[in-house]
């Protein structure tokens, strides 16, 4: 039987296992465990509680109820530290949570509630914060302009994709006086799920399958925000800064990642690479993750590795995930 189904079928059995019970059970490795774990919790079907030795497995349908606080806000004058110290008081969250995933949290949620105070135009937004068993979880619901158009509309962009593009390439912000943009960028990777969707446009950043999802769903008015970490995870918001930005930048983000996928599968002309390169001369070091991307054309490949890397020789560009044809062309155009 697939270790999976074991797994499952162990658990169906019991009201919950140590991992050490399961590897014991079904003669696993470690390794071994910790890969189908994962990929059971990735599914949904399985939940963590505690951390590392004293952590249990359930089945997702049998694990403890979670605690769920839900406030609607009045955003004028609303100050988002003081709501999370208030739902860190009434869950007692410093005792319940480990010290890198509070720190996850507590940056996730003041960054997402301060873009609904500050930048959805709201007079209201509504949060609901869940502590479960295996993971901490919360929504940031606002019925305000919606953040697409309004990163559109004042950054004159044609449409509200192209606004997504830009936003995922970090940096991105309406505010300049007051913000970096970076809460979105930096959320979505100290996230396990991060969901972003306002009008008909959904982005979700799902790091336990390793990839990031755009549909387009029916309209939503204003914004919709949805954080999900694992409680037992090791990830620690400091190492996620350090990726994007590291002392050789003077711990600035200067360091951005971009999947190419997002905007095209195929990519032709110079004008497609001008869209994709757009607003990226801000940044020191960019990596160009083609992951999933079938090919490139040659006026695509010398718009990006011969044109706009003579503009700006101080930029770094660095590619990830290419296929043997993707790399000919890149090599061809360099050297030519």
């Amino acid at each position: 039987m697939d270790p999976k189904r074991r797994i499952l079928a162990y658990l169906r059995r019991r009201r919950s296992a140590t991992g050490r019970e399961l590897r014991a059970h079904l003669g696993l490795s470690r390794q071994a465990l910790s890969v189908h774990i994962r990929s059971l919790i990735g599914a949904g079907q399985v939940v963590r509680s505690g951390t590392t030795r004293g952590a249990r497995y359930w089945l997702a349908s049998r694990a403890p109820a979670a605690v769920v606080v839900a406030r609607a806000l009045h955003t004028r004058g609303l100050d988002e530290d003081r709501v999370w110290e208030d739902l860190a008081a009434q869950l007692n969250l410093r005792r319940a949570l480990r010290p890198n995933v509070e720190a996850i949290t507590r940056y996730a949620f003041t960054e997402m509630l301060n873009n609904a105070i500050e930048h959805s135009e709201a007079d209201r937004c509504v949060v609901r914060f869940s502590l479960g068993a295996g993971a901490v979880s919360f929504e940031v619901r606002d019925p305000g302009i919606g953040v697409f158009h309004s990163i559109a509309s004042k950054l004159h962009l044609p449409n509200e994709e192209a606004a997504l593009v830009e936003l995922m390439k970090g940096r991105t912000t309406t505010m300049r006086e007051a913000h970096t943009g970076e809460g979105i960028f930096f959320t979505s990777r100290v996230a396990d799920r991060f969901v972003l969707r306002s009008h008909r446009i959904q982005v979700e950043w799902d790091w336990v399958r390793e990839d990031v999802f755009v549909s387009t769903r029916r309209f939503l008015a204003g914004t919709d925000v949805r954080f999900e970490v694992q409680r037992g995870t090791r990830r620690r918001l400091e190492d996620i800064f350090g990726e994007f930005a590291p002392e050789e930048y003077d711990f600035q983000f200067q360091k951005t990642k971009v999947l190419v996928k997002l905007l095209r599968r195929d990519y032709v002309s110079r004008s497609e690479a001008r869209r994709l390169l757009a607003n990226l001369e801000k940044f020191s070091e960019i990596v160009l993750d083609f992951r999933d991307v079938q090919s490139v054309g040659q006026g695509f490949a010398d718009e990006v590795f011969r044109v706009f890397a003579r503009r700006y020789p101080a930029i770094a560009i660095r590619t990830e995930n290419t296929s043997p044809v993707i790399d000919a062309m890149i090599r061809h155009v360099a050297t030519g």
